[in-house]
C-alpha cells in the first residue's frame, strides 16, 4: 500500500493504483477525455497531466503508477498552463458547432475548456477533412467533431468484442472509424451505441427521430401510442437533475401524455408476455431432449437484446438455432398494438403509429428489420432513446420535476415486477424462473424475495443452478433435474461464454445475454455518463420497483390471461407464432 502526497496531502492507495486514482481518493478531480473506468489507460488525450516532483516532464496521471514517496501537484501554474494548451490544440481541430450541436449542453470537452478558463484558441489553422456517416438506422458519425480520444475504440473492442472502430493513419491525419473509411453499415457493427454513450463530444450520436415523432403527433389522421421500456423509469430523471436510480415512472407517464400521445403503454406488458412464450418454449425444448430424446438446440438463449442478436448473426451463427424464437418485448408490443389493440380501438393498423422509448440505440435498427412486420406493416414505427425523450420533454416546455404521477393505460400498460427486472443483467433469467418453476412444481420460486442472487450484480459472467423438486404430473420428467443457467452482459463476456460452451468446458440449459454492461440500464441510449456506480444505482431502483408491485410473476398478470383467452388462445399457438416469434440468419462479416 504505497503512500504518496497529492497537493501536499498524504494518501495511501492500492498497489496497482495510478496517480489519477490517488487524487480521486482525496476527492481531487483531474480532467480527462480518454479515461474509461476499469480499462487499461492509454493516456491519449493528455488532459490529465500532473507534475511529479523530480520528473523531467509532466506525466499523464491516468497511466502513471502511484509510487511510494511521490509528491504530486495536480493544479499548479505549470499544470494549468499545460492543460490549457492541450485543450486548445484539441479545440483547434474540433469542428464543434456548439451553437447547434446535439451535445452542446452535455459536452465534456466544452465543460473542461470552461473550467480551464479558455476564451479563445491561439492555435488556428487547417482542420481535418469531415466525413458524415448516417448509414445505419441507429447511429450517426461526424469525424469533424472527433477528438481522437479513442474511447469508442476501447469500448467497441474490449467491452463489446466487436472492433468496428480503429485509429487509422498517423498524427494530424489520424481518423477514428471503420477500416478504409467505410461506413458503419458496411462492417460488423451491432449498433449497440456504447460508443455514443462514452463519446465525450458529438462525434458519435444516436440518429435523431424526434422530428418524425412530432410530425406523427401532429397528423390528425394518425393514432399515436407510445411504449416505455423498464430501464427508462430508473434513468430518465437524470436528464432533469435527479440522482441516478431515481424512479420517475409516474412523472414520465404524465410527460408523455402532455406531449400528446393518445395512449401511454408499458413495454413491461410485452415483457410479461415474453416470459409466458419463452418459458413455454424452454419447457418444450427440455421435454424433447429429456423425454422424446430428440435432437434439440440447448442451451436456449433469450433474444430480447437486438445488439446481441446481430452479434450472434455475425460472429456465432452456429448458435442461431439456440436463440429463443421469441421476438423482443418491443417488437411483440408493436405487433399486438397494430392488431389486438387496433381492433379494440377500431383503428386501422396503417393509421396507428407505434413509438418506443428505449435505453438502446440498437432498438432503432431492430424496428427496421424486415422480419418485424407481423401486423402487415412495420410493427414499431419510431424508436427514441432515453436521451431523446429527455430532450423532447424539455423542448416542449414541460417542467418535469413539478409533474404529478400518472398511470399507464390499459390493457397494454398492465405489468408485473417480473417485467420490471428485464432492465437488469440477470433480470430476464429471474423473471423466467419465477414463472417456469411455479408452472413445473406448483410452488413459488424458492429464491429469497423471488430473486436468484448468483445471477445478479456486475460480474461479467454469472451462473446458477436449481434442482426441480415436487413436480406437477405434466412436468414429472423434470423431477430432480438440476437446471443450469448462466448470464452474461457485455458482448466480450458473451463471446467468452460461447467459446466455453463450444469447447465443452461449460454446459447450461438456459442463458441470458445482454449487449450492454449492466443490461438495459446501461444501454447506449441512456443518460451519460454511465459508470458502475450509476449502473448499480439504476439496478437497485429497478429491484425496488419490482418489490413494490402487488403482482411480481408474469403468469399472474390478469391482462396477459385475458389476451390469451380473447386473442392468442395459447402459448406457442398459431397466432402467437405469427405475431410473437421469428428466426434470424447469419450475416457475412465485411
Amino acid at each position: 500500500m504505497p503512500k504518496l502526497f497529492v497537493n501536499n496531502q498524504e494518501v495511501e492507495v492500492k498497489p496497482d493504483a495510478t496517480l489519477y486514482d490517488a487524487a480521486k481518493v482525496l476527492g481531487v478531480e483531474i480532467p480527462t477525455l480518454c479515461y474509461l473506468e476499469g480499462k487499461l489507460p492509454i493516456g491519449a488525450c493528455r488532459v490529465c497531466l500532473v507534475e511529479v516532483e523530480g520528473a523531467k516532464t509532466l506525466v499523464a496521471s491516468c497511466s502513471t503508477p502511484a509510487v511510494e514517496g511521490m509528491r504530486v501537484h495536480t493544479n499548479n501554474k505549470r499544470v494549468r498552463e499545460a492543460r490549457r494548451m492541450v485543450v486548445e490544440l484539441i479545440l483547434s481541430e474540433h469542428e464543434g458547432n456548439c451553437q447547434y450541436c446535439g451535445r452542446s449542453e452535455d459536452c465534456e470537452l466544452k465543460e473542461i475548456a470552461s473550467h480551464l478558463g479558455i476564451e479563445d484558441i491561439h492555435y488556428k489553422g487547417e482542420k481535418p477533412a469531415i466525413q458524415i456517416d448516417s448509414s445505419t438506422p441507429a447511429l450517426v458519425r461526424d469525424s469533424g467533431k472527433c477528438i481522437k480520444c479513442r474511447r469508442c475504440v476501447t469500448v467497441c473492442r474490449e467491452v463489446q468484442g466487436v472492433g468496428s472502430l480503429f485509429p487509422q493513419n498517423r498524427g494530424y491525419k489520424t481518423m477514428i472509424g471503420p477500416a478504409f473509411a467505410m461506413d458503419l453499415d458496411s462492417v460488423a457493427c451491432v449498433q449497440c451505441g456504447q460508443c455514443a454513450a462514452i463519446c465525450p463530444v458529438g462525434a458519435i450520436q444516436e440518429k435523431n427521430d424526434i422530428d418524425r415523432v412530432w410530425e406523427a403527433l401532429e397528423d390528425k389522421t394518425k393514432h399515436v401510442v407510445v411504449q416505455t421500456a423498464p430501464a427508462i423509469r430508473a434513468a430518465l430523471g437524470e436528464c432533469f437533475g435527479y440522482p441516478p436510480g431515481t424512479l420517475v415512472t409516474g412523472k414520465m407517464v404524465t410527460a408523455l401524455r402532455r406531449i400528446g400521445f393518445h395512449s401511454v403503454f408499458d413495454t413491461n406488458f410485452a415483457a410479461d408476455l415474453t416470459i409466458i412464450e419463452e418459458g413455454t418454449e424452454l419447457l418444450m425444448r427440455l421435454k424433447k431432449a429429456l423425454v422424446e430424446k430428440q435432437p434439440v438446440s440447448l442451451p436456449m438463449f433469450t433474444s430480447c437484446s437486438p445488439g446481441w442478436i446481430k452479434f450472434a448473426e455475425y460472429y456465432y451463427p452456429e448458435f442461431l438455432p439456440n436463440l429463443s424464437t421469441c421476438k423482443s418485448p418491443q417488437q411483440m408490443f408493436g405487433a399486438l398494438a397494430k392488431t389486438y389493440y387496433a381492433t379494440q380501438k377500431g383503428v386501422k393498423p396503417e393509421d396507428m403509429v407505434v413509438v418506443s422509448i428505449m435505453p438502446c440505440t440498437a432498438k432503432k435498427f431492430e424496428a427496421s428489420r424486415p422480419e418485424m412486420n407481423a401486423s402487415g406493416f412495420q410493427d414499431v414505427d419510431y424508436v427514441l432513446t432515453t436521451r431523446e425523450l429527455g430532450f423532447m420533454i424539455e423542448s416542449a416546455g414541460i417542467d418535469f420535476r413539478s409533474l404529478e404521477d400518472g398511470t399507464m393505460d390499459s390493457p397494454l400498460g398492465i405489468s408485473t415486477g417480473a417485467a420490471d427486472i428485464f432492465a437488469n443483467t440477470g433480470g430476464v433469467m429471474e423473471a423466467a424462473l419465477r414463472t417456469v418453476y411455479e408452472i413445473v412444481t406448483g410452488r413459488e420460486f424458492p429464491g429469497a424475495d423471488l430473486r436468484l442472487g448468483p445471477v445478479e450484480g456486475l460480474a461479467g459472467i454469472k451462473a446458477a443452478s436449481l434442482v426441480i423438486t415436487g413436480t406437477v404430473p405434466e412436468w414429472s420428467f423434470l423431477e430432480n433435474v438440476e437446471v443450469k443457467v448462466a448470464v452474461a452482459h457485455g458482448l466480450a463476456n458473451a463471446a467468452q461464454l460461447l467459446d466455453q460452451i463450444k469447447e465443452g468446458k461449460a454446459q447450461y440449459h438456459f442463458i441470458e445475454i445482454m449487449t450492454c454492461p449492466g443490461g438495459c440500464i446501461g444501454g447506449g441510449g441512456q443518460p451519460r455518463y454511465t459508470d458502475d456506480a450509476v449502473r448499480l444505482a439504476r439496478i437497485n431502483a429497478i429491484y425496488k420497483e419490482d418489490a413494490g408491485k402487488k403482482l411480481r410473476k408474469s403468469h399472474a398478470n390478469p391482462q396477459i390471461k385475458k389476451l390469451y383467452d380473447e386473442y392468442l388462445k395459447q402459448p406457442l399457438g398459431e397466432k402467437s407464432h405469427h405475431l410473437l416469434h421469428t428466426h434470424y440468419h447469419a450475416r457475412p462479416k465485411t
